[in-house]
């Protein structure tokens, strides 16, 4: 059995104050001054440990609070209330929603799976990656648990092409030559930023990360220079210039975006050095799984779908999700009997570790993440910075190895609910999620098959 892979995390406490969901108000008009105040029994001591904050200028008890509603209570007068907070209301957007970054930054300090005792209370189903849910039916089997580790489950994936078939001679002695692959032990990869308050201690920061828990971080060919000693790990996105022979022996792959002459640079690229892996960019659109395919049957070695940072069509308003275009391009492949020779990431809208499976259950082999790991870094995804304003939280401040603890922790956080997902679907080995649709319940689906007998097919 090979060794089980780990994530070690380290504690990585919070430079701001964060916005907690509830806030405490304190009426001290009418206060009874009773021998004993409830303030006083406060079993975390919020109400001895809270501070002002210079960087915020706000009292630090709102994040102290563990709502327990004791003192909300325990208070005979009635004077201390619970509220909404409204500048957690006000964070994020309609993906990475309030309850997201949260949860996101919990998982960011501590590294552990998080978990909430008071149930589940939003809706039942929503747009993108809520609109499906996984199979977990053999989550009632006591062998399948995860992360305690009774069944080795191996969250392993590939990178580059496949040949179709072996051949052997008639001695036995194989005589396919192997195609040049990258193997990592997550199918995550760390892709470009999209927005943010960034410097070279982020980049440094994400590259930190990236090497300690073994995966690829994709990065503009303008930045390989101020990243030179992680070049093992990087992936440079090429535009128009490319790599002289010395700067390209440096790395193991690289990624062109999608032209028309683009499988003739690569080949070029090829000739300069024979075991690199070349990956082509393209916008994850529907009318491209067409041209996706092509590629593919070309020799295509990595096919990247990205769509926006909310995961649907770049550049379209009522666009499809990337889940259903990752499902048209692998439903594609499948019918050319090719799907197996290419690899596919998709990358855009991947928010919580739940993404990168169901992304996969769609067809992808492996997915790229890139807001979350600012979100890691406090990002409060207000998107000041794109309008040339101020971060609040001035990420391109941070220490590096601090950000690399956060990131590091985020994705062992993730790893671990892989682990747990994997194994209540009865999976052990992450290069059997892709594609497995069978495990995949989609919203629209079940509705058409409820009602469709109790209304009839629509007009």
């Amino acid at each position: 059995m090979p060794k089980r892979y780990h994530i070690d995390v380290h504690e990585a406490p919070h430079r701001y104050p964060v916005i907690g969901r509830s806030g405490i108000v304190d009426w001290g008009e009418g206060c009874l001054k009773c021998a004993r105040c409830v303030k006083l029994d406060c079993i975390y001591d919020v109400y001895r440990g809270r501070s002002f904050s210079d960087a915020t200028m706000a009292d630090t008890i709102d994040e102290l609070c563990r709502n327990c509603f004791r003192c909300v209570q325990g208070c005979q007068k009635r004077l201390i209330h619970k509220t909404v907070n409204p500048e957690w209301e006000a964070l994020g957007d309609d993906l990475y929603t309030p309850e997201i970054i949260s949860v996101t930054w919990e998982q960011a300090r501590s590294g552990k799976i998080p978990v909430s005792g008071a149930g589940y209370g939003g809706p039942f189903a929503g747009p993108g990656f809520d609109s499906m849910w996984t199979d977990m039916s053999e989550i009632v089997r006591p062998t399948r648990d995860g992360i305690h580790g009774r069944e080795y489950i191996s969250t392993v994936v590939d990178m580059g092409r496949r040949p179709p078939r072996l051949t052997f001679d008639e001695r036995g002695t194989l005589q396919t030559v192997p195609k040049p692959s990258l193997r990592i032990p997550l199918p995550i990869a760390f892709d470009i930023l999209p927005f943010g308050d960034l410097s070279n201690d982020v980049l440094k920061a994400m590259a930190l990360a990236a090497g300690r828990i073994g995966t690829r971080m994709f990065v503009r060919a303008s930045d390989t220079a101020s990243l030179a000693e992680f070049s093992f790990l990087l992936v440079p996105v090429l535009e128009a210039e490319e790599l002289s022979p010395d700067g390209l022996s440096s790395y193991e792959m690289v990624e062109l975006h999608d032209s028309e002459d683009v499988l003739d640079r690569s080949a070029k690229l090829k000739e300069q050095k024979p075991d690199l892996i070349v990956s082509i960019r393209m916008p994850a659109l529907s009318a491209n799984v067409d041209r996706a395919t092509h590629l593919a049957q070309s020799g295509a070695e990595v096919l990247h779908l990205v769509a926006d940072e909310r995961g649907y069509e770049p550049e379209s308003a009522a666009g499809l999700h990337i889940s259903d275009v990752v499902r048209k391009l692998h439903a594609r492949l499948m019918d050319e009997s090719i799907r197996d020779e290419t690899t596919v990431m998709a990358t855009g809208g991947i928010a919580m570790a739940e993404h990168v499976v169901k992304s996969m259950l769609c067809g992808a082999n492996l997915v790229g993440v890139d807001v979350p790991l600012l979100i890691a870094l406090e990002c409060q995804v207000c998107r000041t910075c794109i309008e040339g304003g101020s971060c609040p939280v001035q990420i391109s401040s941070i220490d590096p190895g601090w950000g690399s603890h956060r990131i590091v922790n985020l994705m062992a956080a993730w790893h671990n609910q892989l682990l747990e997902m994997m194994g209540a679907m009865g999976i052990r080995e992450a290069r059997r999620l892709r594609g497995e649709q069978g495990r995949i319940m989609l919203f629209r689906d079940l509705e058409a098959d409820t009602f469709a007998r109790l209304f009839g097919p629509s007009a």
